[in-house]
């Protein structure tokens, strides 16, 4: 089965109490927040109406929260090879 994977990307503020009233629900709160359902008709008609403020996505499979953040999170840019706080303790022993 496969899932619509639905971003909220642009704010809602401002728009007509339809458009929010769409966004609600679909079960989208916030901006960058990430919702799935099943691809149907009525989901899809849902997501014309506020095509202009998500980002829309099929996948195979619904994806865990931590699983969302984790796709989201940043490169740290750097990688932890050794901690030197060891060998530093170690050598002030000496």
């Amino acid at each position: 089965m496969s899932y619509f994977r639905i971003t909220l990307v642009r704010s809602a503020i401002g728009l007509p109490r339809r458009s929010t009233d769409v966004l609600k629900a679909l079960g989208l709160k916030k901006r960058m927040g990430t919702v799935f359902h099943p691809v149907s008709s009525s989901v899809a008609g849902q997501i014309m109406r506020v095509k202009e403020l998500v980002e829309v996505r099929e996948v195979d499979r619904r994806l865990t929260t931590q699983e969302v953040r984790l796709e989201r999170k940043p490169d740290p840019g750097y990688y932890v090879e050794k901690r030197s706080g060891a060998d530093y303790k170690e050598s002030r022993r000496l």
